[in-house]
């Protein structure tokens, strides 16, 4: 860890927000959160600034549409409480942002089609062209038709993975991510009164990883890991990642503004001396 570097105003961010800020641990959806999220990502896109949003919670809402105190068993029983949820999320953010006069656009993808190149050339087209017409496109991952099988993978495993992954295939300055904690810690905090956020982190090592450790809610899959192995991959890309609590979506204005809010996750080569 060094001195924080100067903050690159970026052109183009994808932000990713988590199940745990979208839903409330009793399942209902946290509509005022799902409202800022429209508002401020509006404003930015009105700016000028390219916007893609990757968006957990499509189980989660389908758990809650369903009455269902906790995921299925079985992967079909999973597949159509995600089929569910992703229309009724959907629903709610098309409404949340056609009331800031903000055009959306549906994403939704499962990991061949980001490896294989035709399909990979398409999609990326779909979101330059998505943007071109000043819409912000939402993505989620296709968990209705999403399954590991053998040499076929299609799962991304978790959206922090997914995030990072669209992120530098768009070749974003910026990826946000957006949850239930304000930063990366040096130690867990929930057991060490000593522990203390970082905030800037030029490079992920192994004793990073190990002091990371937890998993998400019932209604979610990520953690601290998931979010590492995420900002590694946009650093070795040559961007930035920045991990802050999406309880107020309007941090978003404070991290674009330069602000040392959360934990800002950025390669040495970014940083001026």
């Amino acid at each position: 860890m060094s001195q924080r570097p100067n903050f690159l105003d970026p052109k183009r961010l994808v932000v990713k927000i988590g199940t745990s800020s979208l839903i409330y641990p009793d399942g209902q959806l946290n509509l005022r959160t799902m409202d800022e999220l429209a508002f401020v990502l509006s404003a930015v896109r009105k700016k000028g600034r390219e916007v893609v949003l990757v968006s957990s919670g499509a189980i989660g809402v389908g758990l809650n549409q369903m009455h269902l105190k906790k995921r299925p068993a079985d992967i079909a029983s999973q597949q159509a409480i995600a089929s569910i949820g992703q229309n009724e999320l959907m629903a709610i953010f098309n409404q949340r942002f056609a009331s800031y006069g903000q055009q959306i656009g549906q994403v939704l993808l499962t990991h061949d089609v980001m490896d294989y190149p035709h399909s990979r050339e398409n999609v990326l087209n779909t979101f330059d062209q998505l943007m071109n017409m000043n819409a912000i496109p939402i993505v989620n991952e296709n968990d209705t038709v999403a399954v590991d099988e053998l040499d076929h993978k299609t799962t991304f495993g978790d959206n922090d993975q997914l995030s990072a992954i669209v992120a530098t295939s768009l070749d974003a300055d910026l990826l946000i991510v957006l949850s239930d904690i304000d930063a990366l810690f040096n130690a867990d905090p929930h057991v060490d009164d000593d522990a203390h956020p970082l905030p800037y982190v030029d490079e992920i090592t192994p004793a990073i990883i190990e002091a990371a450790g937890g998993s998400g809610t019932r209604f979610g899959t990520g953690g601290m890991v998931t979010k590492l192995k995420a900002a590694q991959r946009v650093m070795s890309a040559g961007h930035q990642m920045v991990l802050a609590n999406g309880t107020d979506p309007k941090i978003i204005f404070d991290i674009l503004a330069g602000k040392s809010v959360g934990t800002l996750f950025a390669p040495t080569l970014k940083r001026e001396d």
